[in-house]
């Protein structure tokens, strides 16, 4: 089946088996490998992206469903430099071996653009989601937490 979307602001276009989930799409059909796989039932998070600005887990959306709408990767995130969040994930040491971290960034960017005053609490609620086995959740939590100043800032 043919399906169009935005990916990272571009049009695109594939053709793709009706089963293809939309994770195996983005990495396969348009080389976007910082949506990871990881469990491949929507467990771990790895695989958040956003879909017209709300996290979801790409290993559970078909390609299909996607049709139309605006994915955003963490690819898409950044330009040429860091973005404030992942300035905050370098400064607090929010990561080790990386893999889980896409998925984290795209997760508390969409957190963090619609609630840019997010408690800890709430941060912590909604970062629950995602797994992490090297780095703990202390220093993600504090990036996040830091990097909120400048959601709100862009916001104003």
């Amino acid at each position: 089946m043919h399906v169009q979307f935005k990916l990272n602001g571009q049009p695109v276009s594939a053709e793709v088996e009706p089963r293809t989930t939309l994770a195996d799409c983005i990495r396969n059909d348009f080389g976007q490998t910082g949506t990871h796989l990881a469990c491949e039932h929507g467990v771990c998070g790895a695989c958040t992206v956003l879909v017209n600005g709300e996290a979801v887990r790409a290993c559970l959306m078909l390609a299909a469903q996607v049709e139309g709408d605006a994915v955003t990767t963490v690819e898409g995130l950044s330009g040429d430099e860091l973005t404030p969040l992942q300035k905050a994930f370098r400064k607090h040491h929010a990561l080790q071996c990386g893999f889980c971290t896409p998925g984290f960034i795209t997760t508390a960017h969409a957190l963090l653009s619609s609630e840019p005053d997010a408690s800890e609490e709430r941060i912590r609620e909604v970062l629950s989601g995602n797994l992490c086995r090297c780095t703990g959740y202390v220093p993600i939590v504090d990036a996040v937490m830091e990097a909120r100043a400048a959601y709100a800032e862009a916001q104003r």
